[in-house]
């Protein structure tokens, strides 16, 4: 009999350190859960991402006393994104937000071993943030915000099928837009058009480069480049002056600039990275938690932009249904 109180206690102290154990890997109930965000840029794709991160955790029951943010903006300097990276290492987050491709690989270079979401990132693999999509292996996960490269260059033609040379306008240091631009030009090609492409290093270019590539396009494609985003009102102006289109890879850029796009909601993408935000707080390993894409894309259109290069809403749901 004493040997089998013996062995019932030591099963049951097992099972004790099993529980612990497991506890060990998740929030408890009643601790608060710390975030660290760290953000590229103040623009308005981003600042929904970053809402709808938010919104979505507070919806899953992380809000008020359950959770602290530490919200930090880099507005696109590379010296803050290393500095601000260190700080959030230091302040020992349950789990790190990165908003943007730089904001992420700044993040996984000063701190491995917490936990990290992103959202916003075109391509993680090339990005250096994983080997594999489906199987993280560098403590990170998240939403990618690729968009249908190719669907959209087709939408743009679609729309203005006289267009003959079409202008792409990025930032060559954002790996995300080369990624874009690169497919862009291809496809340009396959349809026997002409691409003119130019580059802005940051906001304050942007204004000379678009008025360069209207001058020299009948339409813009804008991808989900940072940079562009940030200086979209500079980029509408010019686009009214000079008369020629925009289509851009996000529906807030076209309510800034654009004619239309069949692209992705940023504060969609926000929700959709906190809830795997959640599992991860919860005890997930972010191993076992493989990147997603966009869950979807919508047709977004400017009535005013429309207007004023003929385009009616009839066309841009013909063009959007073509490449769908």
């Amino acid at each position: 009999m004493m040997k089998m109180n013996k062995v019932l206690l030591s099963v049951a102290a097992v099972g004790m350190v099993g529980a612990l154990a497991a506890c060990g890997n998740s929030a408890s109930s009643n601790q608060t859960v710390k975030v660290g965000v760290l953000q590229l840029i103040d623009q308005q794709a981003l600042n929904a991402a970053n809402k709808g991160f938010k919104e979505q955790l507070a919806k899953d029951g992380f809000k008020g006393s359950k959770v602290k943010f530490d919200n930090l903006n880099a507005q696109g300097d590379q010296g803050n994104l290393s500095s601000m990276s260190a700080r959030l290492k230091s302040d020992k987050n349950t789990v790190k937000l990165a908003i943007a491709t730089p904001a992420a690989q700044a993040l996984l270079k000063a701190d491995n071993k917490t936990p990290m979401v992103f959202t916003a990132v075109t391509d993680p693999k090339s990005a250096g943030l994983m080997s594999d999509p489906k199987k993280p292996d560098k403590n990170a996960t998240g939403v990618t915000d690729m968009v249908d490269v190719k669907g959209q260059i087709d939408f743009t033609h679609q729309l203005f099928p006289k267009a003959k040379t079409i202008g792409l306008l990025y930032n060559a240091a954002e790996e995300n837009s080369v990624v874009q631009i690169k497919i862009a030009r291809q496809e340009i090609a396959k349809l026997g058009l002409k691409a003119v492409v130019k580059t802005a290093a940051t906001t304050n270019d942007v204004q000379q480069a678009a008025e360069t590539l209207a001058s020299q396009a009948d339409a813009i494609y804008i991808p989900t480049d940072n940079t562009a985003a940030a200086a979209m009102p500079t980029i509408g102006k010019v686009s009214a002056a000079k008369k020629v289109p925009v289509v851009t890879a996000d529906a807030t850029m076209v309510k800034l600039a654009g004619v239309a796009t069949v692209g992705i909601n940023y504060e969609d993408l926000g929700k959709q990275t906190a809830k795997l935000a959640v599992k991860i707080i919860k005890g997930k390993k972010v191993s076992d938690l493989a990147v997603q894409a966009p869950a979807k894309a919508t047709l977004v259109t400017n009535s005013k932009r429309m207007a004023q290069f003929g385009v009616t809403k009839a066309q841009a749901e013909k063009a959007a249904k073509a490449v769908e």
